[in-house]
């Protein structure tokens, strides 16, 4: 016992001393950009609780996901905790090219999102996963609705997450029609009600996220990505289009405001030490959207269980 709180004792003093050297910086708050799917806000309101712990004022700001990088170049917003390279790493790229942003680095998540579908239509449409089945008329029939008839239905996340969905059917040439669901809730929700009816779902999932854990399915198999695939529309199958291939799989990055550094130098390190894996995120997910858990009652159960970890993140 006397280990352990010893151990206690130098982490208080640790962050006793962070603050001190924080006071010295900008009292203004620290703006985190909050967005419309439930991991993003736990990474967010777990980072966002971790800074107030190092002696900061933290604001959270609602943003849309693609639109935020001008309110990051500007510094009108300051941090955005989950920019996915499956989807985001374009306009990431061309925010940070600006020098008026940074990447703080990965948040230790690895990101998949994709094309994806219950067990139950693999009988239904022969070949899968490879994309080519999905070219097939009885393909597209299987996934149809009565509004996509005779084209098949893909169910696909909100606009505002990007993700080329269009362009890659029109390169691709396949017979489908994105339908984009207005919210996260409200494409998990389609997918229950699907899976519970089997009835035909061809979907956006990503990870990571309870639903790949809690149903039986498969991403269907593009051409795999490559920049080129986006860039060079001679490039792939299709020597007229680009985004004839699969969505990249990568890191989930931190981005922030150039002026973070200067203006809050303690907290651009706290930020840039910031780790967490599929794992947590994932358990803290399922707690949320699938037991009932309230977001901030999730992050304050790791903040108490980690705090030897988030400790060394603010002293250092």
């Amino acid at each position: 016992m006397t280990g352990f709180s010893n151990l206690r004792v130098g982490l208080l003093m640790s962050a006793l001393l962070a603050a001190s050297a924080h006071a010295q910086e900008s009292t203004d708050p620290i703006k985190l950009t909050m967005h419309d799917w439930t991991g993003q806000l736990i990474t967010t309101q777990l980072m966002g609780s971790v800074l107030q712990k190092a002696g900061y004022t933290v604001e959270y700001v609602q943003a849309d996901y693609l639109a935020q990088f001008a309110g990051l170049e500007s510094g009108d917003l300051d941090v955005a905790m989950e920019i996915w390279d499956t989807t985001g790493r374009e306009a990431m790229d061309a925010a940070v090219a600006t020098g008026k942003v940074v990447n703080f680095g990965p948040t230790g998540m690895q990101a998949k999102e994709e094309w994806w579908y219950p067990a139950y239509m693999a009988d239904r449409c022969p070949g899968l996963p490879d994309w080519t089945a999905l070219l097939t008329p009885e393909c597209a029939k299987a996934f149809s609705t009565p509004e996509t008839a005779p084209k098949g239905r893909y169910l696909g996340g909100p606009v505002t997450w990007g993700g080329f969905d269009e362009e890659r059917i029109e390169a691709l040439a396949l017979p489908f029609e994105v339908v984009h669901a207005g919210t996260d809730a409200a494409l998990f929700a389609e997918l229950e009600s699907a899976v519970q009816r089997e009835a035909p779902v061809l979907l956006w999932i990503y990870a990571p996220h309870w639903a790949p854990a809690k149903y039986k399915g498969d991403w269907v198999k593009f051409p795999d990505y490559t920049t080129d695939c986006y860039s060079d529309p001679a490039w792939g199958s299709n020597p007229d289009a680009a985004y004839d291939c699969g969505k990249p799989f990568g890191d989930i990055w931190k981005v922030g405001w150039a002026g973070v550094a200067d203006k809050w130098p303690g907290a651009a390190r706290v930020i840039t030490a910031f780790t967490i894996d599929n794992a947590e995120m994932g358990a803290m997910i399922t707690a949320v959207d699938l037991d009932g858990a309230k977001v901030e009652d999730v992050v304050s159960t790791w903040m108490a269980a980690n705090e030897p970890r988030w400790s060394t993140w603010i002293a250092k």
